[in-house]
């Protein structure tokens, strides 16, 4: 689905702008020989269409070679993991 279709209908909506922003915005229009408006829709186009050119996220495999899990885990309760894992740290 297009983020930006030829028909072009218009709604008028409010936005709140910081005053830097705006008075920023208002005169590089004024340089180029635009519209306020112009200049925010062209961003608003930017800003959508980078997001959706973004790849969506992928988690890199972690797997490893091995032999599983070591003995005495593998059929392990809880006591003996913990253990394990702190191998006499803080105990």
């Amino acid at each position: 689905m297009p983020i930006f279709s030829d028909t072009v209908s218009h709604m008028k909506t409010t936005v709140e702008i910081g005053d830097e922003l705006l008075h920023s915005a208002k005169h590089l229009a004024r340089q180029e020989g635009s519209t306020l408006r112009a200049l925010i829709e062209e961003g608003l186009r930017f800003a959508l269409a980078r997001r959706t050119e973004q790849e969506p996220f992928r988690l890199r495999s972690a797997r490893f070679e091995g032999q599983g899990l070591q003995p005495g885990v593998r059929e392990g309760d809880w006591d003996q993991i913990r253990d394990l894992i702190y191998d006499g740290a803080g105990r």
